[in-house]
């Protein structure tokens, strides 16, 4: 091309429609035109590097591969400069001439039918360029091919459907775009503000970055090195430096993967759940990268919501993104990055749960509630989830947790249910009476504590084709399983004698209850209420109560009250009846209400009280 002429050229005919769409339309964000060019000016040196590998012939070879950004905040330009495998004229009409065209595409399609592959290229996108018109009065882009005769040039436009070409001189190897920002974008050239993006999205390119001569990229991206070169210290300060914490990891874990999909990842457990101390919902923090760029800092649905305690990166070369980088084509894809990821983190949790049981335990006492929580709501996990969870149990210490697998393999062979009791604590729940006939029986009885425990339980069904019952349960038959062990038989009501009392029970209780039946399965205690709702527990019933802020409560079925013919009491209260029948049905009444608070069902005490002190009067003879 001679010197001094200028070329003008149209774009092609589609160009301002797609011109348009792209500066209006494509990129939520404005800064995002900073990326798009970063990631160009690597594109290019990446390739201009993959050519001195294989021993080829380039212009000013000694140049040292980097990306410079300068900027002047009073002539309100940015200048975007690498030194890698630059432009030829008719690469420049056929790159920056054609929408959607993009000559790292072409590249790698030549690398793949040339049997090579290079995952290092990123800008695959066609239109990357293009963003820069959001916030371009005009652009300019002086070039200069890695080959030995080429020209320097300079490719000019507004963007406004026309550009021009002509010749450059004093131009090093590669591209050097110098952009006249408009007024209202002027901001971008601030070296904070154009400092804040660059570290954002492109603080882990391969090539160094500077910005007005100081490097920014010194925080290396250690999730695609091997493990065996990162150490501890390293993927702890890593940690800070991503999750913007000032605490240390609980542990990591850092893996890479090529099938299913090409992945890195490096995912953090901090030492905090910051949920427990009242900080609010913890937002997601593992951001999603493609090839060392940042893609999305809040990927939705890259990970399920019950891992939002997570931080860290997960880079994919295999992300099939839209032209604008900012949203997955494939959201088949993000579920398989969900799966994959899910899955492998859990087995990792497993083998820390097995292998290094204190250090679990130390998890679980932080981010348990997260579990529990994706059993709700994780099908495809649940299986996994469930063999995480961890209980006190009738069968441990206090504060020793046991695990649901466990339980299973100490149960007998005809044992076919999970047994679980609800409660507030240990005591309250071993101060009741519905684990006597299980303690008869030495059948194991977990323990739940929180009010999530029994929605888990009641989402989980069953577990290892056992299902979960809780021993409050109406319908249980115990015997089945093992055979009560009875120290010595104890004075009881025969059936006549029972079967009377149980009726004039009923008659003092009235509508209160539904049935008073003999209570098979009570040994220390006189009576109980048992659960006749299958879809509801009792405690599970006074938690929805508690929740219910307005609207027509949900009626519980009238509740079963059992007798433990075998009792003192009762026994006493038979024989009571007879002869002083206002104090009986005190009894009865002191009795049913005591029944309700061993099933964590009395709203109100006050009656009770009133009627204890009444009580305690006539004994005391006052």
């Amino acid at each position: 091309m001679a010197d001094n002429k200028i070329e003008r050229f149209e774009f092609q005919a589609e160009v301002k429609q797609v011109l348009d769409i792209v500066v209006h339309s494509l990129y939520t964000d404005k800064e995002i035109f900073i990326r798009e060019l970063v990631s160009n000016a690597s594109d290019a040196s990446e390739k201009l590097r993959h050519l001195q590998l294989k021993g080829e012939s380039v212009y000013d070879e000694n140049l040292e591969l980097e990306i410079k950004v300068s900027t002047d905040d009073t002539a309100g330009t940015i200048t975007i400069q690498d030194f890698g495998i630059g432009m030829t004229h008719d690469e420049l009409v056929e790159n920056l001439g054609t929408i959607a065209h993009s000559g790292s595409k072409a590249f790698l399609k030549a690398l793949k039918e040339s049997g090579e592959r290079n995952e290092n290229l990123i800008g695959q996108f066609g239109v990357g360029f293009y963003s820069v018109f959001m916030v371009a009065k005009s652009v300019k882009v002086f070039t200069r091919s890695f080959r030995p005769d080429a020209d320097c040039l300079c490719w000019a436009s507004d963007g406004s459907g026309s550009y021009e070409i002509e010749s450059a001189s004093g131009e090093r190897r590669g591209t050097r775009i110098v952009i006249e920002l408009k007024e209202e974008y002027k901001s971008f050239a601030r070296k904070s503000e154009a400092e804040r993006i660059l570290k954002r999205y492109s603080g882990f390119v391969q090539f160094p970055l500077l910005l007005n001569g100081d490097k920014l990229n010194t925080v290396q991206a250690v999730w695609l090195k091997p493990k065996s070169e990162v150490s501890e210290e390293e993927y702890k300060e890593f940690y800070k430096f991503q999750a913007n914490a000032f605490d240390e990891p609980r542990f990591w874990l850092h893996f890479s993967a090529d099938a299913p999909l090409t992945i890195n990842a490096l995912l953090y457990v901090p030492t905090e759940n910051l949920e427990r101390f009242g900080f609010g919902r913890m937002d997601a923090g593992v951001a999603l990268y493609c090839r060392k760029v940042l893609i999305d800092s809040d990927p939705k649905g890259l990970l399920p919501e019950w891992l939002r305690f997570l931080r860290g990166v997960i880079d994919s070369a295999d992300l099939p993104l839209n032209i604008s980088r900012e949203t997955m084509q494939d959201s088949s894809l993000v579920q398989k990055l969900n799966r994959v990821i899910t899955k492998r983190f859990l087995k990792t949790l497993e083998e820390k749960a097995e292998r290094h049981a204190e250090e679990y335990r130390a998890f679980w006492d932080s981010f348990g509630l997260f579990l529990k929580e994706g059993v709700t709501m994780d099908f495809t996990h649940r299986e996994q989830l469930l063999k995480l969870l961890r209980f006190e149990s009738s069968m441990t210490d206090a504060d020793e947790l046991t695990g649901i697998g466990d339980y299973c393999s100490r149960a007998a062979e005809a044992q076919k249910q999970i047994f679980y009791l609800a409660g507030n604590s240990r005591a309250a729940i071993e101060g009741g009476p519905y684990l006597e006939a299980f303690r008869a029986r030495k059948i194991e009885v977990l323990y739940l504590y929180e009010p999530i425990d029994e929605f888990v339980v009641n989402h989980a069904g069953e577990y290892g084709g056992k299902r979960f019952v809780s021993a409050d349960a109406d319908d249980l038959d115990l015997d089945t399983i093992a055979d009560a062990i009875v120290d010595s038989p104890k004075e009881s009501l025969d059936d006549d004698a029972f079967k009377a009392l149980a009726e004039w029970t009923k008659e003092q209780l009235g509508e209160r209850v539904g049935e008073v039946a003999r209570g098979k399965r009570l040994v220390d205690s006189p009576a109980m209420i048992v659960n006749t709702d299958k879809m509801m527990s009792a405690q599970m019933r006074k938690l929805m109560k508690a929740m219910q802020k307005e609207g027509p409560e949900t009626t519980p079925p009238p509740a079963k009250f059992e007798l433990n013919p075998s009792h003192p009491i009762i026994c006493n209260l038979d024989r009571l009846r007879k002869c002083d029948a206002d104090l009986a049905r005190q009894v009865v009444d002191q009795l049913y209400d005591g029944a309700l608070i061993a099933a964590g069902l009395l709203d109100d005490p006050s009656e009770m009280l009133k009627r204890s002190y009444a009580m305690l009067e006539r004994v005391t003879g006052s």
